[in-house]
This record gives C-alpha cells, structure tokens and sequence, in this order.
C-alpha cells in the first residue's frame, strides 16, 4: 500500500557517486608518469582541462570523457607526454607507470632507439644508451619505466641493476614478497623483490613453469651480504618439510635398490609403514622429485632416474 512517498533510489546512488568522487583528495602538483587525483575546472571543446592543487594543468582529451564528468569532479587519471610533448591525461593504465616494472613488446626501431608498446596511444621511448642489446620489432622485453630529470619525459631502460637497493634492513628471512621473474640463469631465475630488490629462485625452488616477467607471491629464505636475497615459492615451514619428503624418499628408494612397487594410488597406511609420511606430503614430494627429474613414476611404482 502506497504511503505517498515516491522513493527515488536512482537519484541517490547518483548523489552518493557523485560525492565519493568529490572526497578524493587532490593531488598538490601533477606528477608525471604516475596517477595523479585531480579537478575538473573547465570544458573545452578538446576534452576536459583538470588542475592539481598547486594550480598545475592538463587536458583529458574527449576520447576519456563521459557523460558522467563534469566541473568540480575530481578524476583519477594517468599523466603522461602526448606525440607532441604536451602534458596529457587519460583514464586508462599503462603496461607500467614510473618506477615500475613490465614486460613491453617493441614495435618500432630506429637508429637512436626503440619504440615499445606500453596501452597508450604514444609509445614508449627506449634509449640506443638504455638497450643491453638491439631490440627487435616483436620481441618482448622486461624494462623499468624512468624520468628524465631535465625534460620531464618518460622513458624505459633494459639496464635494470643500478635501481636495485641494497639497503636490506627490516627484511628477514619467512616474510612473504612480491616478485617478478626477471632472467632466468645457469642457477634458476633472478628475481625483482617488491619492486626494488635483487634475489634468486635456485632451480631446487622452482616446482612450476616460469617465465620472464610473471608475477608470483614468494617468500625470503635468506639474506645475503652481497645485497641480494634467496627466495621461495613456498612458505618456509611448508617448504622445510617438503625438503624432508623428498630426502626421506630418496633414501628410502636407495635403500630398495633404485625402484619401489609404489605410486600416488597407494593407501595412506601403505605410504605411512614405507615413509612414515602422509599420503598429502607423500604426493606433494613425489611432484616435486618428478619435476626435477629425479624419479620415473610409471603404473608399476617409483624408481631413480
């Protein structure tokens, strides 16, 4: 039964996004290269011109705007150069903003440099100074996006180890990082810790298909004095009884003479009388072995390879 209240719900979802984009805070002064909050203050017949706290201007070209924006929103948006070396914003994100990391695929090569794709109509500029060696149109490369400090431009760099810290303080070995794969070497796969330190994935860590530039939770084993860490794809304690299944294994199969009438379809009793482990650990630790060529696992058991 009507009260006669007409209730308006459209009009205060409108109300409630309009002022959750009002609240943002603005940026002091517009940051290129990176996500910058800033103001809409005035309409122009090539997009929208937003202004950071300090007075600071760009223009959102039309292709960005909606219908949704108008004077007084405060948009999140992206600030880069344009083809003509004006400050522009748009709303989409590149591969990588400044001080990132990505993987760019080359798309131009000229004598002074290279040309990246990176989601943005400009691409991205890569020194001839800035390349370990040519780049061709196609190939993939991991790079680090910079600024330079007299123009104010962006660009990407391949020479990566001079923006690694050293500085290690506050890390120890158990906490969880961010990591990205960055080379894979004789040893196992070098690493770009939380987005500024150097480690190392060691092949015995490695229990799944890796490439360059994926992205992985991992965990810190050690320390190193160089300045660069060990690392993990497993939790320590996990990973430390994982090493003791594989070792018990091992041994137990050296024992047997090479091989055991024994794989994954054995009963939790049967592997805990041979092993003494549980049937999950037992099959978490034959993977492993598998993975590193260590057993042949067939329907008629295990054996050393």
């Amino acid at each position: 039964m009507s009260n006669g209240v007409t209730e308006q719900p459209s009009n205060r979802d409108e109300s409630t996004d309009e002022d959750r984009r009002k609240v943002k805070k603005l940026s002091d002064a517009l940051e290129i290269g990176r996500v910058n909050t800033l103001e809409v203050y005035k309409r122009s017949e090539f997009g929208l011109f937003l202004r950071a706290g300090n007075g600071d201007e760009v223009l959102l070209p039309n292709a960005y705007v909606t219908p949704e924006m108008g004077v007084g929103d405060r948009l999140e948006v992206f600030c880069y150069h344009d083809s003509q070396d004006r400050p522009v914003a748009t709303t989409e994100r590149p591969t990588a903003m400044l001080d990132e990391y990505g993987i760019f695929e080359v798309v131009d090569y000229r004598p002074y440099g290279a040309f990246v794709d990176w989601g943005l109509p400009k691409d991205l500029f890569v020194p001839l100074s800035q390349q370990k060696e040519y780049f061709r149109i196609g190939e993939k490369k991991l790079l680090r996006v910079c600024r330079d400090e007299q123009t104010g431009r962006l660009y990407a760099t391949q020479k990566l180890s001079k923006y690694f810290v050293r500085d290690m303080k506050g890390l120890k070995p158990g906490q969880e990082v961010e990591l990205m794969i960055l080379a894979k070497t004789p040893l196992g796969y070098k690493a770009i810790v939380d987005g500024k330190y150097e480690g190392m994935l060691f092949s015995n860590e490695i229990f799944e298909a890796l490439e360059i530039g994926a992205r992985r939770h991992g965990y810190i084993v050690k320390v190193r004095p160089d300045h660069k860490l060990d690392l993990s794809l497993r939790p320590p304690g996990k990973e430390a009884k994982l090493q003791e299944a594989q070792a018990k294994i091992l041994e137990v199969l050296r024992e047997a003479g090479g091989a055991l009438p024994m794989n994954y379809k054995n009963s939790p009793e049967e592997i805990k009388s041979r092993f003494g482990l549980s049937r999950k650990i037992f099959k978490a630790a034959l993977t492993a072995l598998l993975e590193q060529g260590r057993i042949v696992v067939s329907e008629k058991g295990i054996s050393l390879k």
